[in-house]
């Protein structure tokens, strides 16, 4: 058995009632971690801590539901204060908190344009200014963005979420190289095509199996669709004492489908 030498760890993940996120808050909670999760919607959000402290069972670690909207400063301030108010500290940033936002270029208005930057880049420059002290004081901390592999390679339509993912990328690499002194590692996972109620949703009314097989038929090398069980496998090794030298890496999560390495 890979010991990931989680137990105990302290991390905060931003979108963490659905999807990627709360993938990643049941691995690491699984693995004796504490976790943090944040969404906006408060009711949705207690029920999935509940849910994952369930899953975990006994060996588990302890989970805390913190409402917040990382386009709001104030918000990101109450949730990493709540977090080191309860443990004291924080190991793990996940930078999560993002939607699917993708049209032809004169198709996105200026609204448009503010809220994928505010939600996908300044979220995760708020986020992640609250915890850099409490990392640089303990001299350690993994950070992990959400980006995508249209950000490395933007396919046509793809606006606005191809521009703040690239965005995304570069403040990845920026930190890494900043806070590497520090002990603090930060990288970014490049998603593909993942199972996840955004894409669920994109099936408006077909049958959900037939619209994922469609996907991987057409989109996926690998000849399927991951599931978020395997993400969470990868985030909990990126933050986990294996991958101590690992950082500034922009890793593609998506069966073969990019056109970048």
């Amino acid at each position: 058995m890979l010991d990931l030498n989680l137990k105990g760890k302290v991390a905060i993940i931003t979108g963490g009632s659905d999807g990627l996120g709360r993938a990643a808050a049941e691995k690491l909670a699984a693995e004796g971690a504490r976790v943090a999760i944040a969404a906006r919607r408060k009711e949705h959000l207690v029920r999935a801590a509940e849910e994952i402290r369930t899953a975990a069972g006994s060996a588990g670690g302890e989970v805390l539901a913190q409402p917040a909207d990382v386009t709001r400063a104030e918000d990101c301030e109450r949730l990493v204060s709540a977090v080191v108010a309860r443990w004291g500290r924080v190991d793990i940033l996940f930078n999560n908190a993002g939607t699917s936002a993708a049209s032809s270029f004169d198709a996105v208005d200026d609204a448009a344009w503010q809220a994928d930057w505010e939600l996908k880049v300044m979220g995760a420059v708020r986020m992640t200014r609250l915890v850099l002290p409490h990392m640089k004081k303990q001299r350690d901390g993994r950070i992990v963005n959400i980006t995508t592999v249209g950000g490395k390679a933007p396919a046509a339509r793809g606006l606005p979420t191809t521009a703040t993912r690239a965005a995304g990328l570069n403040l990845t690499k920026s930190l890494a190289n900043e806070y590497a002194a520090d002990n603090i590692r930060v990288n970014t996972i490049c998603i593909g095509l993942v199972r996840t109620p955004q894409i669920d949703r994109k099936a408006k009314g077909a049958d959900v199996e037939a619209h994922y097989a469609e996907l991987a038929r057409t989109r996926v090398p690998l000849g399927r669709v991951a599931r978020p069980a395997e993400f969470a496998d990868l985030f909990a090794f990126l933050v986990s004492d294996r991958a101590s030298y690992i950082t500034g890496a922009a890793i593609n999560f998506d069966g073969g489908a990019g056109m970048t390495v």
